[in-house]
């Protein structure tokens, strides 16, 4: 029997499996390998009882600061893993007047149902929570509470940030975080 083959082959695997760990640590840190590894999706994440919340997030100020007295969208997406439909009540902070719960429109609406094992999106072009006559300026990156009621669940105390703009406008360089564009 030659010995060289019997010994080599733990060796091998030894290899084998510390390649292999090696290259499963470099894709989950780099995103997959995929190209769009740099793509960081905003908002906080969360569970309140059975309710998986995530993306929870003001939206990009459109042209520099939401600014006192502005209305802000506050978007987020629910998943109800419970065994009964639950409901979005309504939500409140300490930085605007009010937190509406409103339809595509901007309409006031009623509570919001979360239907067991469904994925709801509050999003832009659909109902969403508007933050009602801020009372402080917010920046794209700063972060303010925001408590969430549920009818089933209970209430849950968010720190959820406003999404930081993903442009530079040539006339808003300006703005405190904007830079001009490099002279070509």
């Amino acid at each position: 029997m030659d010995m060289s083959l019997s010994t080599s082959r733990p060796w091998r695997r030894a290899v084998t499996f510390l390649v292999v760990s090696c290259l499963a640590v470099v894709w989950g840190v780099t995103g997959c390998g995929g190209g769009g590894g740099d793509y960081n999706p905003p908002g906080a994440n969360a569970r309140v009882g059975p309710v998986l919340i995530r993306y929870a997030h003001i939206a990009e100020p459109p042209d520099g600061p939401w600014e006192t007295g502005d209305d802000a969208p506050f978007y987020v997406w629910f998943f109800n893993q419970g065994q009964e439909t639950d409901r979005l009540l309504g939500a409140e902070t300490t930085v605007a007047r009010s937190v509406d719960i409103v339809d595509a429109n901007g309409a006031v609406r009623g509570p919001i149902a979360l239907p067991t094992g469904k994925l709801v999106e509050l999003e832009k072009g659909r109902a969403h929570l508007l933050l009602r006559d801020l009372r402080q300026q917010i920046r794209g990156g700063d972060y303010v509470w925001i408590t969430l009621r549920f009818e089933r669940a209970g209430e849950i105390a968010l720190q959820v940030h406003s999404q930081i703009p993903t442009y530079v406008d040539d006339n808003a360089t300006d703005a405190p975080g904007l830079t001009s564009p490099s002279p070509e």
